[in-house]
Formats: C-alpha cells, structure tokens, sequence
C-alpha cells in the first residue's frame, strides 16, 4: 500500500529523529511568548494536572458524575454475519438510522453484488472490464437490511463529513478518486453524486473538518502538504494553502496521514501531525499558536494512534474563552513502520495518553498511562462523556500485515475522574480487529464494531482474514442491572431543530425521585466519519441545564440551552441524549439550523 518510493529509507534513525528538535513555524502570528516554550510540561508528573472539575487533590467537584460505579464488563453480540463489505469507512446517517460503509473499488470484489438494475461499473474503457460487486452499503442499525450502491471514484483511505441537512460528503480516495468528491443524501432511493474533479489536490489519507458555518476543510494527504476548503455542490476548487506544519513533519515514514483536526471551541483549527500542533486561523489562513511538542513517538498514520477531542462542558452563561481538552493515546515509535514493513520488526505501541488543555494561558501535554500499548485503536465519545478505546494492536504499525497481538478488551476512559483512575479495562471480543476497522457510537449507547482487513484485496485463508462481521458492544452503562436508572426521551415533546441560544424543553420519563440538575446531564454528539484509527468532527457537547421540574407520576420536564454558537457546536444533525447518573437514554435526532 505504499509508494515503492517510501521504501528507499534515505535517512538514518538519528537523522530521522534529530528532525524534530527544534519545531518553528515562520508564520505564527500573535502567538503568546509562553506557548510552545515550555521544556518540563511533557515531563510534568501526572499528580499536577488539574482538569477543570478537580481540585488539587483530585476530589471530583463536579456533581453530575456521581452515580453507581459501573463494574459490569460490558457485553458483544454478533449483530451480522456479513455486512457486504469490508467496513473500512463508516458513518452513521442521520434520522434514518442507517450506517454507511464503504471500502475500496480497485479489488474489484467485495461479498455482495450491485441489485438488480444497477449497471456494472466500466473500468476499462479499452478493454470494457466490468466490476459488478458493490463497494458501498447502507446498513439498517435495526434490522440488519442491507442496501447496497453503486461508486464509480475509488473511496480507499478518503475523508468525509456531514453537511448541515445531514448529507454524507466524501473527499479524496485513490488513483481516479484522488480529486473527487461525492455526495450522499439520507433520502429512501438516493445514490452516490460523484464529481472526480472537485478539489485542487489529490487526497489520500487526508482529514476533513466541518467549520463553523458547516463547511469543510480538507487537509494533508499523501504527497499533499496543503490544504484546501470544499466549494459548494459542482463547483471546482482551484485554491490551495501551503501548510508549513505538513511540511515540517512529512519523513521518510510519512508519519503525518491522516492528521488530527479539530475546531477548537474559538472556531479556529487544532491541527496535529506527526508530534506537533498548532492553531490555525481558518479565516485568515494564519497559524496562531503552536503547542508544545509531543515526545516519543508518531501519533498519526502509520503510527495511528487515537485521538478525541474531549467532552465540551457549556453552562446558561458560558466564558468568552470555553475550555477544551485533546486527548491523544498510542501510537508507535518514529521507525516503527521501517521496521515492520521492511524488517519484519514489530516494535511495542506506545502506552501514554496524553492530554492538553488548547485554550489555557500555558498549554502543556499530560502524560497518563493506558493499560496497554494500543496503535490503529479507534477512540469512541460514549453519550455519557467518556471515551472508549477500541480495536487495534499492542505491537506494529498500520498498512498490510504490519500489526501484531490483536487487542481484543476495549478500555474506557473517565475524563472526569482523579489520576490514576480514569481507565477501566472491559470485556474481550472475539474477534480480532487490526488494520481497516471502524467503531462508532449507536442512538441506543452502543457501539459498533466492523472492519479489519490488513490484506491487499479480500482474503480469507491468512493471519489476520478480511472481516465482513458486525459486531455491537454494549458499554458498563448497559448493565442490565441500571436498567432503571435509564431515562426515556418523550420524542413528541421534545424539539427536532434548535437554534443558537434557545432555550427549549426536554420531557423524560425516569421513575426516579431524585432527578436533579445534580444528577442530570444533556449531551448532544455528532456523528463521525470513522477510518483508520480516526473519528473526523467526532463532538460531545454537554449543555447548560436551567431548572428541571416534575410534571406527574414519571415525566420530567428539563429546560436547557442550546450551544451558544457554531464556533462550539457546528450546524447540522447531532444525537440528543438525556444522562441520569451516568447512564443515557436513546438518543434522539436534533438539528442546529
């Protein structure tokens, strides 16, 4: 899977590593005389850290995490024998509860056939080769009905997002792929829209980030150490921005693929490759601060660790500047793909997670510690605001056959909790999920797992098999035993489009009698695009909660406020959810207009 000029290692471990001493970008403009300088916070002793609900001495402050401490293990389910395709690509299509999957057209075979009345797709025109398998499926959450689709532009290693009315948007792919971009809409009968001439450059392995007013951004890629902005539905884009990060971080492993993009709660870009960060001005182009480097390793593709975005905390009046917290886990050392593609040396992954606080005054990386290694593993923001950290492997990197030691126990993560005891190790899968795998967040609290195939093309009689299985995890919460404690969302009553500010009503029915503000959380998660270890525009909100009051027997009528603005919470679909005491109700579809 890569170019047979990424095999001809021109520099030695020393020199490749002697690359990141020094990080400096020319074009930081306004950039605090403190950010980035700092020498001792990567080695900060975990003890210092002091998220925004702790106090120094690690007492939790923040009532709304209170609730049963969840010991169950968590539960799988086998929920398809065979999905079609291979999930490579996966995100969950809003109000129509159908999760699209896609994976790559130039095999020219997947495990199951265009229906009927869809032509073959030509892709030779010299010698009229036809590939009559679908590469695309839409998946009933529910049901398990399979739906499959027609694409002409090769999707491998491509990008994607959701518009505002919920349109799947993919960007970039292989060969022919490289430039297009495809559309998808949430209606019964709609196809795949492909325009092969899209964007300016061609994008492989990039990463596309919603913006503020709903746009996109699409950055990096193989050979491409820019970026570019998304014109509107048919429009070409001919403009293109020279990013001086991808640039200082490209080395003879790459490295830099699929880098970590998140809009920052000021509407301005996270931007990580390789080990560095920085804040870019998307509006001006400009970079406005640069973050301390991260020590240790590579953290993107091949190294392929997992990265969030934390849970953003919004109250009715919120500060001008809202907190907002990256967490980065895994990875693997800088010449770990050398090793394993070439060698045939899998070195351990990385075992640190570490997190910064984007907006403080001194931004510094904390260091805690997972488990286990873990690189290609995929970070899931559950409803109730932790993460799960899922799939992957404890020693390799990403790209064929490049892994080792098949993680089969997810592990949660509680950002809110004291050091030292925010991981929890979970139930074993069956299945072994390396490279290629998804997971991502269901309406009901579950998650869904699929993918894994390390194997050029659909192979079956290998170490690692290429995977059609679908698998559902249900998380801690999920205890059968909690099944009282979880609330139901009165659909009727309850808005499906909110505006900026708002404040609107929520009814629930919870047969509880303490249901408090203490004890009660609204969260709000849009879905992400999920591949390689990345969950592009992956976001939880937790919203302002004004008063909560009983109406009679059961219900409960919450009155909440909407995100203050499209710098925190983009337009578009999002899951509402409803949280009593760490446990979420199902979610319900809810659109920021």
């Amino acid at each position: 899977m890569r170019a047979s000029r990424r095999l001809l290692w021109k520099l030695s471990v020393i020199v490749l590593l002697a690359l990141y001493s020094q990080p400096s970008f020319s074009e930081v403009e306004n950039c605090p005389a403190d950010a980035g300088s700092s020498d001792t916070g990567n080695r900060r002793e975990a003890a210092e850290l002091k998220p925004p609900d702790l106090r120094a001495d690690g007492v939790d402050t923040d009532p709304t995490t209170k609730g049963p401490e969840m010991n169950w293990p968590g539960k799988w389910e086998l929920f398809l024998k065979n999905s079609g395709v291979s999930a490579m690509h996966a995100i969950l299509m809003p109000k129509i509860n159908k999760v699209q999957f896609y994976d790559a057209t130039i095999w020219r075979i997947s495990k199951i056939k265009l229906p009927p009345g869809v032509p073959c797709h030509v892709y030779d025109t010299k010698t009229n080769a036809i590939d009559c398998w679908a590469h695309s499926v839409l998946v009933d959450i529910e049901t398990g009905n399979i739906r499959p689709l027609a694409l002409s532009t090769d999707t491998w290693c491509s990008s994607g997002g959701l518009t505002i009315n919920g349109t799947l948007v993919s960007t970039g792919g292989f060969q022919g792929g490289g430039n297009t971009a495809r559309y998808l809409s949430t209606c019964d009968n709609c196809g795949w829209v492909e325009y092969p001439t899209a964007l300016a450059a061609r994008r492989w392995y990039s990463t596309q980030a919603t913006l503020p007013d709903g746009s996109f951004i699409v950055v990096g890629g193989r050979d491409a150490l820019n970026y570019e902005y998304i014109n509107q539905e048919g429009v070409d884009n001919k403009k293109l921005y020279d990013s001086q990060l991808l640039r200082e971080t490209d080395d003879p492993a790459e490295n830099n693929l699929y880098p970590f993009v998140w809009l920052n709660t000021d509407g301005n870009l996270f931007m990580f490759a390789n080990n560095r960060s920085i804040l870019l001005n998307p509006k001006t182009n400009r970079v406005i601060r640069e973050f301390p480097q991260l020590p240790g390793g590579a953290r993107n593709y091949p190294g392929s660790a997992s990265s969030a975005l934390l849970p953003i905390r919004l109250d009715v009046k919120n500060p001008a500047v809202i907190p907002a917290d990256v967490l980065i886990c895994g990875g693997a050392r800088q010449d770990a793909f050398y090793r394993a593609e070439t060698k045939k040396i899998y070195e351990p992954a990385l075992k640190d997670c570490q997190r910064i606080s984007i907006n403080s005054k001194n931004p510094v990386w904390i260091t805690e510690a997972m488990p286990m290694p873990r690189v290609m593993s995929d970070a899931v923001l559950l409803p109730n605001g932790e993460v799960i950290i899922i799939n992957g492997v404890r020693r390799g990197t990403s790209g064929w056959g490049n892994g080792r030691d098949p993680l089969f126990s997810p592990i949660i993560y509680a950002p809110d909790k004291p050091l030292g005891q925010r991981f929890k190790e979970l139930a074993p899968s069956p299945i072994a999920r390396v490279y290629h795998s998804i997971a991502l967040a269901l309406p009901d609290g579950k998650v869904l797992v699929g993918g894994s195939n390390t194997n050029d093309g659909y192979k079956f009689d290998v170490m690692f098999p290429t995977e059609v299985r679908l698998q559902k995890y249900s998380p801690p919460y999920l205890d059968p035993a909690l099944a009282d404690l979880r609330p139901s969302i009165v659909t009727t009553a309850t808005p499906k489009q909110i505006r900026y500010g708002e404040r609107f009503n929520i009814r629930i029915h919870l047969n509880q009698k303490d249901v408090t503000k203490e004890n009660i959380k609204v969260t709000m998660s849009a879905p992400p695009f999920t591949t390689h270890a990345v969950s592009m525009n992956m976001r939880l909100l937790i919203l302002g909660i004004f008063d909560i009051k009983r109406e009679v027997r059961d219900l409960h009528q919450i009155h909440a406020i909407a995100p203050p603005s499209g710098k925190v919470a983009p337009p578009g679909y999002y899951l509402l959810f409803v949280v009593y005491n760490g446990v979420p109700s199902v979610g319900e579809w809810i659109q920021i207009v």
